[in-house]
């Protein structure tokens, strides 16, 4: 099984209002992103091309927002995982 693109665990998923897990993993694979609780279990995934993803003006550094097949989640990553996310969609949009 190959290495995904990328990979980062311990991140916060929320779904407004409710947190859906404080240990997730955002995973970018063969052109996929794909929300896991910490569990391993998937919350949700889409092609890269059909992701949104941002930093709206209110969140903090470590805070992004992917909306995945119309829904939108707040991804809050480790401190030493700062705007890694965001370069990583960045760079499979462009692969992909």
């Amino acid at each position: 099984m190959a290495e995904p693109e990328y990979s980062a665990r311990g991140v916060r998923i929320a779904r407004w209002p409710r947190s859906l897990t404080r240990a997730g993993e955002v995973r970018i694979e063969d052109g996929r992103l794909a929300l896991l609780t910490s569990y391993g279990r998937e919350i949700d995934s889409a092609p890269v091309k059909a992701v949104r993803v941002g930093r709206p003006w209110f969140a903090g550094p470590d805070d992004a927002v992917a909306t995945v097949n119309g829904t939108r989640y707040r991804l809050t990553a480790e401190p030493d995982r700062r705007g890694g996310f965001l370069e990583a969609l960045r760079r499979a949009t462009d692969r992909h």
